[in-house]
């Protein structure tokens, strides 16, 4: 691990602040996200479950909570809000009825072309080129996997 000392009268900067740049840059992507996702009947929490389910349908609770670090406490009740809005079906496993699965639904299959703009968009607002934004994804992700360890 590399440290740096960081002069006193600096260290409480709040522009100095890691958490702070995230955080702050968490709201404006928030808020970029709510009308794209508004158009798809989506929040941002089913907009990523939805994702995952796109790249791999039929994972249970537990796989999609590994995958989005989310608890089954937390992402219950958002299966539950995507299955009455007619996106996925959850189905007890035969063998182990404390396994669910996770299944898209036509619908959700659909859905997926009309969300095919929301990356084209975020890009554009982010006035990066593609590949700023991808360095600064696997930056974030580093950052969050040593944070983690």
């Amino acid at each position: 691990m590399r440290a740096t000392k960081i002069p006193a009268d600096q260290a409480l900067l709040l522009d100095n602040q890691v958490c702070f740049a995230l955080y702050s840059a968490s709201l404006a992507m928030t808020k970029l996200y709510k009308p794209l996702l508004d158009e798809l009947g989506l929040t941002y929490p089913q907009y990523l479950v939805m994702l995952v389910l796109w790249e791999s349908d039929g994972l249970t609770v537990s796989e999609l909570g590994q995958r989005l670090s989310l608890d089954s406490g937390t992402l219950t009740p958002l299966l539950k809000r995507l299955e009455a809005a007619g996106l996925v079906n959850r189905l007890r496993a035969v063998q182990d009825e404390r396994r669910v699965h996770i299944h898209l639904t036509a619908a959700g299959r659909k859905l997926k072309a009309r969300a095919a703009k929301v990356p084209g968009c975020v890009l554009a607002a982010s006035q990066c080129s593609l590949s700023e934004l991808l360095q600064l994804t696997t930056q974030i992700r580093k950052l969050r996997e040593r944070l983690a360890a």
